[in-house]
């Protein structure tokens, strides 16, 4: 009896351990979802640099698995999962702004002039200035990336400020962009996006506003003849992780998805800045015509926008002190 109870403890402890080594090696899957083609430059990093990274250096216990082109809904909706938890991680917009205005404040006009100079200033102290902001919406922002600077593309050339009166410019329905629409002079349209190509086809507007990158996958340039280089907005994207998932990896986990994040997000610019050049050739090709401001349109420009400025100053007691630290970034 003696050895049979031996035989039955060994075996008992037996499983204990392989239970416990099992619940060790136990697979996390992370869920990415964003609403990219997947031949985006987004998407190209998370597959190339974010998704190797993370499974080889924790030795498989992480897995990604890429939901791109709105597979787990529109951008609202993959968002509100992220903060849910029932996905893990979202590489979303500033569609947030309108629960906290100040996560969409990097993305008021002409505030940067390059991707190097928003690039450094995202993923630097300006950023993390609007971590807290994140956090309080139950998500852990991992890292910046580039949609791109937004230009102008009409159906007629625009040189001047007043070749925007009467022009039928559809924006998005955020107050941000409204008010720019309205600054510009331009009689403001607000449809949702997949209405856009008829419209223009239709003459229902002149025009629209989106990065390069939106404009040539959307195919609106078939029903434009010009495009205005205003860069006046430009509109970034974060790599955003449910806080409840985030803070419950461990350390050594949290360093490997950390550093993944940023060698896809620096991968992810790299790409979205040749890739504004060589779409930029592509709608020359097609025969549209890119028109670069002069010195003195372009300082119009900044000065129209003043009154959004003054607007948003009065409304946030942190706008102006925020958009100034901006304003004055000193390069390291």
């Amino acid at each position: 009896m003696t050895k049979i109870k031996a035989l039955l403890v060994s075996a008992i402890l037996s499983t204990m351990v392989l239970s416990a080594c099992g619940a060790e090696n136990d697979t996390q899957i992370i869920k990415v979802a964003n609403y990219f083609a997947s031949d985006h430059s987004q998407n190209i990093a998370l597959r190339e640099v974010f998704k190797p990274m993370v499974e080889e250096n924790s030795n498989g216990q992480l897995t990604v698995q890429i939901y791109d082109n709105n597979q787990l809904g529109d951008e609202q909706a993959f968002t509100d999962s992220v903060r849910m938890g029932t996905v893990e991680m979202g590489i979303a917009g500033m569609a947030l702004q309108s629960t906290n205005p100040m996560i969409g404040a990097v993305e008021w006009p002409f505030l940067f002039e390059s991707y190097e100079q928003a690039n450094e200033i995202l993923n630097g102290p300006i950023g993390d200035q609007i971590g807290d902001a994140f956090r309080e919406l139950n998500v852990e922002p991992l890292t910046w990336t580039a949609n791109g600077f937004r230009v102008v593309s009409s159906d007629r050339p625009i040189d001047e400020m007043d070749d925007f009166r009467g022009f039928r410019l559809r924006m998005p329905n955020v107050p941000i962009f409204l008010d720019v629409g309205d600054a510009l002079g331009a009689n403001v349209q607000s449809l949702s996006i997949s209405e856009v190509f008829t419209a223009l086809e239709q003459g229902v507007i002149n025009g629209q506003e989106n990065p390069y990158a939106t404009l040539v996958q959307s195919a609106w340039y078939e029903v434009q003849s010009h495009v205005l280089e205003t860069y006046h907005m430009f509109s970034p994207n974060v790599y955003l992780m449910n806080l409840h998932f985030w803070d419950n990896l461990d350390p050594e986990l949290q360093e490997i998805v950390s550093e993944a994040a940023q060698e896809a997000s620096q991968y992810q610019w790299e790409l979205a800045i040749q890739s504004e050049i060589e779409m930029k050739e592509y709608l020359e090709s097609e025969g549209i015509e890119i028109i670069v401001p002069s010195d003195e349109f372009r300082q119009q420009l900044v000065d129209a926008m003043d009154p959004v400025y003054e607007k948003r100053f009065e409304q946030y007691d942190w706008a102006e002190e925020f958009i100034n630290s901006i304003r004055n970034y000193e390069s390291e």
